[in-house]
């Protein structure tokens, strides 16, 4: 007979192997041909135009905005760049008699507690001020296409030329890269901006063609160097709306269209438009990821064959500002990181995550908030500017990248629906690489935390590595709201600046490492 005592030793061994699942990856030693480079510039923010006062600050700058800017650009040399634009874009109208900016927002509701402003009265200063961004900011600038105004397009891009030729913003280093004229044209035809039965691509690309010759002229693009960033539509039939449809109806054939360098596609996961929330396993879903990004692949083809560059000029986990619950969490921070370095994979150089003050998906609050972002309730204690989970993918990104300028990726081959992992190269040698578990450790889990043990083999010609040192995103649950740690340290402070030493482990390569259900490590190798 069986003793309990044995089979309870037997049951514990089993259910041990079963939490820590060996799991061999192998990395490359030298750049494969597949790598791609990434910029340092990868990691970008798209920021709703309406409420850019509280981003940037008035008379003084919003220090920790600007802070949490900095913190990126010491990891890359290259500050992050920056879109201002998106669906306020299109109410947006210059008065010389407005000093900075006057808006009229409709009133909040349980899904949308901090709303876009229905109109947006901007003057010169709402400009002048970003000059308060780090050095090397370069910046694409929307301006009103669905207003179908062009007195209000060719006011506004006279207004941007002033700014960035002012000697402020000279001195600030400070670059206007783009103008986008109008935010997801595509959708036009139906929110009433547009006729829904004749307003196709051709005409879409008449009326593009005649904005954009106002608006060079207003911002003497011929002789700045401002280019047009082409497209910024909500999604992409790869034919019609989209860069195929451009294209093949002649947009870079004008004289305006010469000035298009770039093609900026929108795209979210999914949408709480209607209320309707999502599952945070779900987003995280290494083969869901997958599958959102690569269904641009196409177009990215046909972009780069004109000679064109390929952003995400405006994406995020759920439309309409993200699902409670999903986007504002750590479990998000995991979709970010892995949603970000799988884009360089299909060639997408830059990936411009959408934020808002209040949103829900944001990486970065900016500004005090009077009300709840999951419901509009009024907060007893208002909550002060704060970073989100979301945050420090943005953190481990450019910390992987890193400064050398000449960063290669490869995602690795690794047989795990949960696991995912990126090698990066400087100079075609290994020298980082990425492992995210998006397996969802969740508050509501009963059963105890999986891990993964990593066993590491090289592949290729070259010095195999001896010793790394392993950095970890630290993450109680992946539906926390914060309480995240990178290396140790915090950036959930007053002033987003770190708090707390840095902590690493420097192992063995043979060792091995364990990673836990929702979380993600760097390795550097030495």
């Amino acid at each position: 007979m069986i003793s309990p005592a044995f089979l309870s030793v037997v049951l514990l061994a089993c259910l041990s192997a079963a939490q820590a699942q060996s799991l061999p990856v192998s990395v490359p030693l030298t750049a494969p041909s597949s790598a791609v480079t990434v910029k340092p510039s990868l990691m970008a923010l798209s920021i709703e135009q309406d409420r850019w006062t509280d981003w940037a600050g008035t008379t003084a700058k919003n220090g920790f905005f600007f802070n949490t800017l900095d913190n990126l650009k010491q990891r890359t040399g290259v500050a992050p760049p920056l879109r201002i634009g998106a669906d306020s874009e299109d109410r947006t109208n210059y008065n010389a008699e407005v000093d900075y900016c006057e808006n009229v927002f409709p009133a909040f509701s349980l899904t949308t507690p901090y709303p876009e402003a229905n109109n947006n009265i901007v003057g010169d200063k709402y400009y002048h001020i970003a000059s308060h961004l780090p050095s090397g900011t370069r910046i694409i600038w929307g301006v009103n296409f669905g207003g179908n105004n062009i007195t209000a397009a060719f006011l506004a891009a006279k207004s941007l030329k002033k700014a960035f030729q002012s000697s402020a913003m000279k001195d600030a280093g400070v670059t206007l890269d783009f103008i986008e004229i109008g935010n997801e044209g595509d959708l036009f035809r139906f929110n009433g901006d547009r006729n829904a039965s004749t307003f196709t691509i051709d005409e879409y690309t008449k009326e593009w063609t005649t904005f954009a010759t106002n608006v060079s002229a207003a911002a003497n693009m011929d002789s700045t160097g401002i280019k047009f960033m082409g497209g910024a539509f909500s999604s992409s039939d790869h034919a019609t709306f989209a860069p195929q449809g451009l294209f093949s109806n002649g947009i870079l054939n004008s004289a305006p269209g010469k000035l298009i360098t770039s093609i900026s596609q929108h795209h979210y996961s999914g949408s709480f438009c209607q209320g309707n929330g999502g599952l945070l396993q779900d987003l995280m879903t290494k083969a869901t990821i997958r599958s959102n990004i690569s269904e641009f692949a196409v177009d990215v083809v046909a972009t780069r064959a004109q000679g064109l560059d390929y952003i995400l000029g405006e994406t995020n986990s759920y439309a309409c500002h993200g699902a409670p619950g999903v986007s504002n969490t750590a479990g998000a921070a995991l979709w970010s990181l892995d949603y970000m370095l799988f884009s360089t994979q299909i060639g997408v150089s830059q990936v411009y995550f959408h934020q808002g003050v209040g949103y829900k998906y944001s990486m970065i609050q900016p500004a005090m908030l009077t009300r709840s972002i999951i419901d509009g309730s009024n907060l007893t204690t208002p909550l002060a500017p704060h970073l989100q989970p979301a945050y420090y993918a943005a953190l481990i990104a450019t910390e992987a990248i890193g400064t050398s300028g000449s960063t290669k990726a490869v995602e690795l081959t690794i047989d795990d629906p949960r696991v995912a992992g990126y090698a990066f190269f400087e100079h075609g040698t290994l020298k980082r690489a990425v492992l995210i578990n998006s397996e969802a450790f969740l508050t509501t889990t009963t059963t105890p935390r999986t891990s993964k043990v990593i066993n590491l083999s090289f592949s290729g010609s070259g010095s195999k590595p001896k010793t790394m040192t392993i950095k970890r995103l630290a993450i109680e649950h992946a539906d926390d709201d914060h309480g995240l740690t990178w290396g140790g340290q915090t950036f959930e402070t007053k002033d987003a600046r770190p708090s707390g030493a840095i902590s690493v482990q420097t192992v063995e390569v043979s060792a091995g490492l364990t990673i836990s259900a929702t979380e993600v490590v760097l390795l550097s190798f030495q």
